[in-house]
């Protein structure tokens, strides 16, 4: 078992002693105040016209007890993009350092590598859309900050193995970073609670997919106290705005919802994964722990065009490695699922 680097050696040294910018709601924290002349705010127009928390602090105490983690291990960001973007941010330097990949994944990781000018080495998967650790630690070098791996994998659906996932975080001295944005929809253990043991673990999360929020825009990222500094120093002050941390507030207090809304997900995702078998379209479908299934077709681009004429949309991924000739179709509705069989039985 490697042991993390410090980690001073894996933070860009700029971002290490970058003296970060400092709000106006920063500088009195831990006092009372109902007077706020501070911030050049219009005094008028409550409550839109103040600056919103640019901790989230009382979200963050809401998210913890949901989530079973510690506030001070939690960063909120403009959709899980802004902490993707911060990890290259933090700890690559452009044109020296390298990130590992797992491929076909959620295509955002080598996006955020391009913009900041990071090299991206991609690994292939299996047949079976699965990691070999060993694979992807041999892809590293002295250079290589983070590892990406996203389970439940987008756009394959399939959880990645544990215990694979368990000896890269032991196997590798830098950043492993796990996106669990479909795990509300997977059976397993979300290693967002394994949190204290790997403190070169960052695990994602996000409001868009099982709560029902992509509109309002909140990601999560959760890791040691700190790497979550590191996140903090580097972002913008005020990066979560009110409205988004009022709503949040309000999907979080109504987990009921959220726990019923996952059930008919699941339900009609059984259904679905069945029914779309018997199609004479279907050549396969592949195992998914996700909101959505991979399917591998006759003809997917021919599929997509019909299925858009009929005002149906679902994802061409054709192009992706592994994933010639397939479709990803998101659960919907009882009524849109059967829309869509009903298109395709008639194609």
């Amino acid at each position: 078992m490697k042991k993390m680097k410090p980690l001073k050696e894996l933070t860009r040294p700029n971002i290490w002693s970058l003296a970060p910018y400092s709000s106006a709601r920063d500088e009195y924290s831990g006092h009372e105040a109902h007077v706020f002349l501070d911030a050049n705010e219009n005094p008028y127009g409550n409550p839109l016209n103040r600056y919103p928390d640019p901790l989230q602090r009382e979200l963050k105490a809401r998210i913890s007890q949901v989530k079973g983690v510690a506030a001070d291990s939690i960063f909120l960001g403009n959709g899980s993009d802004e902490a993707i973007d911060l990890l290259y941010r933090c700890f690559c330097q452009s044109g020296i350092d390298n990130v590992v990949a797992i491929e076909p994944t959620y295509g955002m990781y080598k996006v955020c590598a391009d913009i900041n000018e990071v090299e991206y080495r991609p690994v292939q998967l299996d047949e079976h859309f699965q990691i070999q650790a060993d694979r992807l630690l041999q892809a590293c070098n002295q250079n290589t900050k983070l590892i990406w791996i996203c389970s439940p994998n987008n756009p394959t659906g399939n959880s990645i193995d544990r215990e694979e996932i368990l000896k890269v975080i032991n196997g590798f001295e830098g950043i492993v970073v796990v996106d669990e944005a479909y795990s509300d929809f997977s059976a397993q253990r979300p290693l967002r609670l394994e949190l204290t043991k790997y403190p070169n673990l960052v695990v994602l999360n996000t409001l868009s997919k099982a709560w029902a929020s992509a509109a309002i825009r909140l990601g999560m990222a959760f890791a040691s106290p700190d790497i979550i500094g590191l996140f903090n120093k580097v972002k913008y002050p005020y990066n979560v705005n009110y409205l988004t941390q009022q709503q949040a507030m309000k999907a979080l207090n109504d987990t009921q919802s959220v726990e019923r809304w996952v059930r008919l997900i699941l339900e009609e995702r059984g259904r679905m994964l069945e029914a779309f078998r018997q199609l004479p379209i279907c050549e396969q479908v592949y195992p998914t722990d996700a909101n959505f299934f991979l399917a591998r077709v006759t003809d997917a681009q021919a599929i997509y065009d019909y299925l858009v004429r009929q005002g149906i949309i679902v994802r061409n991924r054709t192009r992706v490695q592994l994933c010639h000739n397939c479709l990803r179709i998101t659960i919907g509705t009882r009524t849109e699922n059967a829309e869509l069989l009903g298109a395709l039985r008639q194609y």
